[in-house]
């Protein structure tokens, strides 16, 4: 192989500023080590190059594979100058006392609030009197196992003691919806973008030295406004659907995006389907807490005909949702480095979002409003046909389906009247509380008896509710799941005092040894309860977006 003569005359031109200052062992090597580096035909194109025979390069090469031992240093070992560290014994210690205020040093230390680079490490130990350069005080941060990090997103806040058992059971609720068929769909709001010439984060290939140019400020448009992307991923399908909105992330917004998903793209792929699993965040538009979002959750089943269970991830294990890592992050890195100009721009990068797994988006823009500030009052919740499951009924409950297939809210007394008079002896039906009254009445006495061997029994205000019905109650919550504000309706109570109740009453349970199995199914009796709720709250209902 030919060397080419522009690499030639590159050689000649480094080996004339270089062999002079070597002497004819170290050229010779110098030289040998540059062919060897060549490949073949370096040895002839070297010594063209250095003016210098073949035979001198061939023995270089020939001595560097000879595997002799090196000459080594040229001076003896400890001589020149000393390094700072040696010299000044007290360089060391201060240098940690700086980066490591905590632990080693004063904590008022001046660098404690300020950013502790090289250069400013290097100036304070100087005014110290330790005359250092910051490649100095680099290569000694180095030796004590420093390195440059920057902060590491690990920390969770305080974990919940059931964050893994809620884990296992929100795996135990998608397997058995899957092995059904039915859909199982993960929901959550993506980061909020700035509809204009903004910048947006990453990188993309422009022309060299012609970036796209973006305004200085990230100030709001008035006129842009904010386009909100609202997910909903279908885990088996491995298929998303991203519903840009332009006003607020509210929970009607949230379910609005989900009825658009199954109108559009859910009962077609599913078209046995008769539940719905949906995993979401614990915060925000589909937080556990929020009244609306169950609300709203309720109109779609009853327009849907769908059971709806609901299973929230654990509080502060948002970043684990199944969206964030299979749909959100391909979003993102599909719109990286490109100012997302409006709110079209947004949907048709979105839709062009692909992974090598083979995933599909869909993206449509939603210019409905949703206000903010919707008040739910304790007997709206009291009405809807919500079940809570026996594990963290907060976390994983069920919305129900009416009947006949109308809203929760159409029609209420009519349907109360067609269930024949309310009866508070309907509470003790055995399909409802799975025992007979006599086993009923004899647990109630077991533990009325192990509550009045409580100390301090009898002290502080009485309750509200008399002890039976503090133990039918209990049974009602733990069988059929059903929440406190039904209960307080149709017991005559409180919230507040339903929920005391409760604690109570399975402290006791728990002290007899009893456990009260959830029913597998919701019986018919419990369309009686709901009629009593619903005649129950007589004020004009409220009018849901969507809702029928």
């Amino acid at each position: 192989m030919t060397i080419a003569v522009d690499i030639v005359e590159l050689l000649a031109a480094k080996y004339t500023v270089l062999l002079p200052h070597l002497d004819e062992r170290q050229q010779r090597l110098y030289l040998g080590s540059e062919a060897r580096s060549l490949g073949h035909g370096g040895i002839a194109a070297v010594a063209r190059a250095a003016g210098v025979s073949r035979q001198t390069v061939a023995g270089g090469v020939a001595e560097l594979e000879s595997g002799e031992v090196p000459l080594g240093r040229a001076r003896r070992a400890g001589g020149g100058r000393k390094r700072l560290a040696d010299v000044d014994a007290g360089l060391r210690p201060a240098l940690l006392a700086l980066v490591e205020p905590d632990t080693r040093g004063d904590p008022m230390s001046p660098l404690r609030w300020t950013t502790k680079s090289t250069r400013k490490l290097a100036a304070e130990l100087t005014r110290q009197g330790h005359r250092v350069s910051a490649d100095t005080v680099a290569d000694l941060l180095r030796e004590e196992g420093f390195s440059l990090q920057a902060n590491a997103k690990t920390l969770e806040g305080s974990q919940h003691p059931d964050r893994d058992a809620q884990f296992r059971y929100l795996n135990e609720q998608v397997k058995d919806h899957q092995a059904t068929g039915n859909p199982v769909i993960s929901v959550d709001t993506k980061k909020k973008e700035l509809v204009g010439e903004f910048k947006n984060g990453g990188r993309e290939w422009q022309p060299a030295g012609k970036p796209v140019r973006v305004g200085v400020y990230d100030f709001v448009d008035p006129l842009l406004g904010k386009a909100i992307p609202y997910g909903i991923y279908d885990v088996a399908a491995n298929a998303g659907w991203v519903n840009v909105g332009c006003d607020h992330d509210t929970a009607a917004f949230a379910v609005e995006s989900i009825r658009r998903w199954w109108t559009g793209q859910g009962k077609h792929a599913y078209p046995q389907a008769t539940r719905l699993l949906i995993t979401a965040d614990s915060g925000g538009s589909n937080g556990y807490r929020t009244r609306a979002w169950k609300i709203e959750l309720a109109a779609l089943a009853a327009q849907t005909g769908l059971t709806i269970t609901v299973c929230h991830l654990p509080p502060g294990t948002s970043k684990w949702n199944a969206i964030e890592h299979r749909l959100f992050s391909h979003i993102t890195m599909n719109s990286r480095g490109r100012p997302l100009t409006s709110h079209e721009v947004i949907v048709q990068t979105i839709t062009a979002t692909t992974s090598r797994s083979g995933l599909r988006v869909h993206a449509e823009l939603d210019t409905g409003t949703y206000p903010t500030g919707v008040h739910i009052g304790d007997a709206d919740m009291a009405a809807l046909p919500l079940t809570q499951h026996a594990f963290h009924g907060d976390w994983n409950y069920v919305l129900h389906p009416t009947l006949d297939g109308t809203c929760p809210a159409d029609d209420k007394n009519q349907k109360a009247a067609s269930l024949g008079e309310w009866s508070h002896d309907r509470l003790f039906d055995p399909a409802l509380t799975g025992m007979s009254r006599h086993q009923l009445h004899t647990l109630t006495t077991t533990l009325a008896a192990l509550h009045d061997e409580q100390p301090g029994t009898g002290r502080g205000r009485p309750p509200k509710l008399p002890f039976p019905e503090q133990v039918l109650a209990t049974l009602l919550h733990l069988r059929l799941g059903l929440p406190a504000e039904p209960l307080a309706v149709l017991l005559g109570s409180s919230r507040a005092a339903v929920h005391r109740t409760f604690h109570k009453i399975k402290h006791l349970l728990d002290q007899h040894g009893t456990a009260i199995p959830p029913a597998t199914s919701p019986p018919a009796a419990l369309t009686a309860l709901q009629a009593r709720v619903l005649e129950h709250d007589n004020r004009p209902t409220r009018k849901i977006k969507s809702a029928c």
